[in-house]
């Protein structure tokens, strides 16, 4: 049976500012040891953060990092960030297996830092 996936979009408040939210984020996804999440700067500005988040698989010493989607954090005012999720399918011969990793990422992103629902989850 395959797993049940989540929506494309998701969204949710989280407590701290963006700048927070993003290396609980980064510092979360360091220790799953499989998926990376990192500001992207050149994509954000001073209200908003956008991350790009990344599987990684090893060999070796190569290194190979698929794009799996993009979380973007809104300054939402005092100590609290609009999180909005968004998968982005990669074109790779694991898709599913990827995109299982992805939905398990948010998921557990979403158990860590959420406070309220602010838009839909399908």
């Amino acid at each position: 049976m395959e797993p049940k996936r989540m929506s494309e979009f998701v969204t949710f408040t989280a407590t701290g500012s963006p700048q927070v939210v993003s290396r609980a984020i980064e510092e979360y996804a360091r220790g799953q040891g499989n998926v990376t999440a990192l500001v992207v700067p050149w994509e954000s500005d001073g209200k908003t953060l956008s991350m790009a988040v990344t599987a990684v698989k090893s060999d070796g010493w190569a290194i190979e990092h698929t794009n799996l989607g993009t979380i973007r954090l809104v300054d939402a005012g005092p100590e609290r960030t609009e999180v909005a999720i968004a998968a982005e399918p990669p074109d790779h011969p694991e898709q599913q297996t990827l995109a299982v990793v992805f939905d398990r990422f948010v998921r557990q992103v979403q158990s860590r830092l959420h406070v309220e629902e602010s838009g839909a989850s399908i």
